[in-house]
């Protein structure tokens, strides 16, 4: 007898009424996908976090009372296993990337398909970054260019990396899944798996996302 994985439960934040409205009504109609709560700025979407435990966070940025880069680094660090995507009209926005410092899981705009939608709330759910090959990796090179980029975290461990460990740090940068980085090195996915997890461990960093920036801003990509 198999049994059914209960629904991903979502809360929307935007202080836009038509577009919380039109979300809601997008995720509601996609299977496995459950709309449990709405916030129309930062401070009301910590509260809705710490009230109602949902799996993902769809945040906007700009918003009154609390800016969502600033809603975001809040509800990562009261809530760990809550994942936020962040949700922008301009795919190279600044804000976007300091959402991704401040511990967002991805990013998606605005204008994407119901599919799309949806199938980034079931991704950055189970664990992994929406990490699109074109824009995310468009958006992070160039503030990756910029001559006062911040001291990364973990860079006093870099060096604990094996050159394998880098190689899948370097991959993950670029916007591959474990799947695919798994079939550009010939290894198991699960070898890749274990990879991904020590990388994080060694040097201190919440998800794959912060991995992919934190490989930037260390200059292990080059930008372009």
């Amino acid at each position: 007898m198999t049994t059914t994985a209960p629904p991903i439960r979502v809360l929307i934040v935007d202080d836009q009424m038509m577009v919380r409205e039109g979300f809601s009504v997008l995720l509601n109609a996609m299977p496995g996908i459950e709309v449990v709560g709405e916030a129309v700025d930062g401070r009301q979407a910590i509260a809705q976090v710490a009230a109602l435990g949902p799996d993902v966070v769809l945040m906007d940025i700009r918003m009154p009372e609390l800016n969502g880069i600033e809603a975001t680094r809040e509800i990562v660090a009261a809530d760990a296993d809550a994942k936020v995507l962040v949700l922008t009209t301009f795919d190279l926005d600044e804000y976007v990337y300091q959402a991704l410092r401040a511990g967002a899981s991805g990013f998606l705009l605005k204008d994407a398909s119901a599919l799309q939608l949806a199938e980034g709330v079931r991704v950055v759910a189970s664990g992994e970054a929406l990490l699109a090959p074109t824009v995310t990796k468009r958006l992070i090179t160039e503030f990756a260019k910029q001559a006062d980029m911040p001291r990364p975290r973990g860079l006093d461990q870099f060096g604990e990396l094996t050159e394998r460990e880098t190689e899948v740090l370097v991959l993950i940068a670029q916007g591959l899944s474990n799947g695919e980085i798994a079939s550009n090195l010939f290894v198991a996915e699960s070898t890749i798996k274990t990879h991904v997890s020590r990388i994080l461990v060694k040097l201190g960093l919440r998800d794959r996302t912060q991995a992919a920036v934190f490989a930037y801003e260390a200059r292990l990509v080059t930008p372009g």
